[in-house]
């Protein structure tokens, strides 16, 4: 019952163990969860109540995101105070939702632990996403173009994202109007439209707060500065790549401008024509393009020693700068120019077979580069679908990587009222008909992009090889008429 006096709601719940491996609460989550909404809900006072220990834990945060990362940064050294600042959409944005914005509190040091938060709608994102990468780009654009605005920057110095974010702890609440997650406890923000969202609201602080106060402007771009040289001289020690002694680059690859293998990645485009949209589309500061003509050799039972005769597994390996080896062998990645090598070819069943035969030449003939972690596919979208301006929402653009997802989007444009005949659907026929705007937000942006890392942990050494050999080798074709006929039913036909 509720008084006259006293109002609120009582809810009891607890773990049912018929469903649950153990009908125990995690403590330490059921805390972060109670303190981040605390945290996001200036003044609010929230109480939990341990009934076992007897132990009550408090917290109220008057100045809410500011409050908490004060708390947490109490005994470290600021380079400059705190940068905070929050920003929403109005009616008048032609680009964002009315409404959608970000609050944030920004702090560098020079030394201790970094604190690291994001929430969108109040939900944790722990494992960050779109609204991250855009407080990233955010900041490095307005520091990179305060430098540049005052000549801060060296000669022979290039400034980079990771210069400006390596050092900052921040707390960061996102509202976004209709976000998408990544798993089923929203662990990570995938709304591609977030980056662009945050990094122009913060961007524009930002700046306006640098050249308000140019002393501790300079004080920022000179310690991001620092940061970038220390970065120069690290990679200049660990430069994997010589002047004499290594073979001429193939003449068709073009190359990126970082020597940093943890941050290059080369691209193995399939054809000419999307060759050029991803060189046009790439970052060329670390992705480089190595474009492929035709379907590469089918290399399961090609003898090292011909390998080579092939021009393009030639290219492949000159520009990754590892020799094919077994694995019964050490191989010799010193030389290894690229941290990632990413398979990207069209979202359909002759870009499939594409990746098999690099896969196969990768597995076969340098399986080193798997079970280190360096071989990934690039999973660009077979369909676009057009979103016209709906209530709040203003136009946008949605990516789809197969029929299903396309289904699953169309369900979700439906229970927001929107009819398919609204929508215009596209679909590429290939990596050639996307521009390379397309291309680069989505599927070589890492913010943005989806990546599949490859690895046979899961089936297995020697699973994989029965299955490499079952589809690859001359002499198994019976076998694989065995295995079309008991796994055709599973297959995605592409008429």
């Amino acid at each position: 019952t509720v008084g006259k006096r006293n109002t609120g709601t009582k809810v009891k719940v607890w773990p049912d163990p018929q469903y649950f491996d153990a009908a125990l609460i995690p403590l330490a989550d059921l805390i972060h969860v109670l303190r981040s909404k605390a945290v996001l809900l200036n003044g609010l006072t929230v109480e939990l109540i341990n009934e076992k220990t007897g132990e009550r834990l408090r917290w109220q945060y008057e100045n809410g995101l500011r409050s908490y990362l004060e708390e947490h940064l109490h005994n470290t050294e600021l380079l400059l105070p705190l940068f905070e600042g929050q920003r929403y959409a109005t009616a008048d944005e032609d680009n964002f939702a009315l409404g959608e914005g970000a609050h944030w509190v920004v702090a560098w040091s020079a030394e201790g632990a970094l604190v690291r938060e994001s929430f969108v709608n109040l939900i944790t994102t722990s494992a960050g996403g779109t609204h991250e990468a855009g407080l990233r780009d955010g900041l490095f654009t307005a520091v990179k173009s305060f430098a540049e605005l005052h000549s801060l920057i060296p000669k022979g110095v290039r400034l980079l994202p990771e210069d400006v974010f390596a050092r900052v702890s921040f707390v960061l609440s996102t509202k976004v109007l209709d976000p998408q997650f990544q798993g089923q406890i929203k662990e990570r923000l995938n709304s591609r439209d977030a980056v662009r969202l945050v990094s122009g609201f913060v961007r524009n602080a930002l700046e306006l707060m640098l050249h308000a106060n140019v002393e501790h402007g300079k004080k920022l771009a000179e310690f991001c500065i620092k940061h970038a040289q220390a970065r120069l001289r690290s990679a200049q020690r660990i430069e994997k790549r010589k002047s004499s002694g290594v073979a001429v680059l193939p003449g068709k690859l073009t190359d990126c401008e970082s020597n940093d293998v943890s941050r290059t990645e080369l691209f193995l485009v399939e054809g000419d024509s999307a060759g050029g949209s991803a060189k046009m589309g790439r970052d060329k500061a670390f992705q480089a393009i190595l474009p492929l003509r035709g379907k590469v050799l089918n290399s399961w039972e090609v003898e090292r020693d011909r390998l080579f005769a092939n021009q393009e597994i030639h290219d492949i390996s000159v520009a990754i700068g590892v020799d094919p080896h077994t694995l019964d062998e050490p191989a010799e990645l010193s030389g290894l120019r690229y941290g990632r090598i990413c398979i990207l070819s069209d979202a359909d069943v002759d870009g499939s077979h594409i990746q098999v035969l690099l896969l196969t030449l990768f597995f076969k003939h340098f399986p080193a580069l798997i079970e280190a972690g360096h071989i990934y596919i690039a999973r660009p979208p077979l369909f676009r679908i057009d979103v016209p301006a709906f209530g709040k929402r203003p136009a946008r653009k949605l990516y789809c990587l197969d029929q299903a997802e396309l289904d699953a989007t169309q369900e979700k444009l439906r229970s927001e009222k929107i009819k398919p005949e609204q929508c215009s659907i596209s679909r590429f026929k290939g990596l050639g008909e996307m521009s390379a705007e397309q291309l680069w937000e989505t599927t070589m942006n890492p913010d943005t992009r989806r990546l599949m890392p490859v690895s046979y942990q899961d089936l297995g050494l020697t699973a994989t090889q029965e299955l490499f050999s079952m589809l690859m080798a001359r002499g198994e074709a019976s076998q694989r008429r065995q295995w079309l006929e008991s796994k055709g039913d599973c297959a995605e036909l592409d008429v």
